[in-house]
């Protein structure tokens, strides 16, 4: 970690336990991007682990900081809805949109923002691409463009992990899975990264140019549903879409969210994470000798950069009832944000949360993924992803060399990077 960095990080201790709590706003995208929101967290699980901010860009909201808390928002989907969205809004920005595209049905925005009885059975029809079996019958064609990539990558050079590794397995995978031509396959990480981001981040230059390329995304999209419709039924994301009877009827608008959710569940999570594991080992190097020594180690250090990274900072819900969680009433209507982030920190639950420890005794034991009827679909394709990119790696390279402090996302949500220069110093 460079002085500043450390600076930073000081400055931000001193602040975090320095605010009133009330005044504590965790959700802020400017902490995030520095990486100065873990004492706010940290503080937040022991004095208010049920924490209201009144005031914020997205309006009031209720943060949940704590593991068994979280547990309890997420697997109460009798309590807990979906249905307005599942990450929180700057309400600006909610204004801004709306005025270039237009409003938008929210209930309609796919089934990630169902409710029970809708949400199980539109889900069911993506499945059987997302099944172990169907994984296991990827993993090869995975393995090979893995392979490939990494034997393209320059040797002792500087260079961007995240656009030559990260971004390019990922949307290799991610066209696979929707049958989307597959040179075209960078538009898909385009997308994502238009969707989660607002002008001034990420590609985005500004709203009108935010709008025409998700309008782009859209068509695109609409002409795929209207080949695979009216085409013998294949193993696709769209395919399977367009010929199950949960969804083959489906609005536009539900179409829509539908291919956005699973655009941005299939890129920006699984291309965080891989970028966050190259990250971390170099932040632990004796993690990362741990590694070298023992290749069967993989599995556990995937398992853990998933828990340690936390691709997706948190997910909101909205009271359908008043509530009663750690002593405050939450009140019917009240946004409730679950802060995986923090919860895959919780001192109370995991021993030593702040490490990076590859060989824990409970690897898998993170909220990463959720927990209830929302839980991630996709999280074994990730896994596959991260499990074969690293048993490649280790066999050309004996190390790779982070730069510098890698470039954040400026997001509440999607917990990742923008750019991480590296070195590769030699082949094995």
């Amino acid at each position: 970690m460079s002085t500043t960095a450390k600076i930073e990080q000081a400055d931000a201790v001193t602040e975090a336990y320095a605010l009133p709590l009330a005044e504590i706003n965790p959700a802020r995208a400017d902490r995030f991007q520095a990486d100065t929101i873990w004492p706010y967290f940290e503080r937040l699980r022991r004095e208010d682990p049920v924490h209201f901010t009144p005031e914020s860009e997205f309006g009031p909201y209720w943060s949940v900081t704590r593991w068994h808390d979280i547990m309890t928002v997420d697997t109460r989907h009798d309590v807990f809805s979906s249905e307005d969205g599942i990450a929180l809004a700057n309400l600006a920005a909610v204004a801004e949109q709306e005025r270039v595209m237009g409003p938008r049905r929210r209930r309609n925005a796919g089934f990630i923002t169902m409710d029970e009885p809708e949400h199980m059975p539109r889900r069911k029809a993506v499945t059987p691409t997302l099944s172990p079996a169907n994984i296991q019958k990827m993993a090869p064609l995975v393995r090979e463009r893995a392979g490939q990539i990494l034997d393209g990558l320059p040797i002792g050079e500087e260079f961007d992990w995240v656009d030559r590794v990260s971004k390019e397995l990922t949307a290799m995978t991610l066209a696979t899975l929707f049958d989307f031509p597959f040179e075209e396959r960078r538009k898909l990480t385009f997308w994502s990264d238009v969707v989660t981001n607002m002008p001034g981040h990420g590609p985005v230059k500004s709203w009108e140019h935010k709008a025409e390329s998700i309008f782009e995304c859209f068509a695109t999209f609409q002409e795929l549903w209207n080949a695979r419709v009216n085409a013998e039924p294949g193993i696709d994301l769209i395919s399977m879409l367009a010929h199950n009877d949960a969804t083959r009827n489906m609005g536009m608008e539900e179409y829509q969210g539908t291919v956005i959710l699973l655009i941005v569940g299939g890129n920006d999570t699984t291309r965080n994470t891989i970028s966050g594991s190259v990250y971390a080992l170099n932040k632990y190097p004796e993690q990362y000798a741990k590694l070298r020594a023992n290749p069967e180690l993989v599995l556990p250090m995937v398992s853990e950069t998933i828990r340690w990274q936390t691709p997706l900072a948190h997910m909101r819900r909205v009271a359908k009832e008043d509530f009663e969680l750690g002593g405050k009433t939450i009140r019917a209507g009240d946004n409730v944000v679950m802060w995986y982030v923090s919860g895959n920190r919780d001192e109370s639950v995991i021993e030593n949360p702040n490490a990076y420890i590859i060989d824990r005794e409970r690897p898998r034991q993170h909220l990463s993924f959720g927990f209830g009827v929302h839980r991630c679909v996709g999280n074994r394709v990730a896994e596959m992803q991260l499990t074969i990119i690293w048993e490649e790696i280790l066999k050309r390279f004996p190390v790779i060399q982070v730069v510098g402090e890698p470039t954040r996302n400026y997001s509440p949500f999607v917990h990742g990077y923008e750019t991480m220069r590296v070195v590769i110093p030699e082949r094995t």
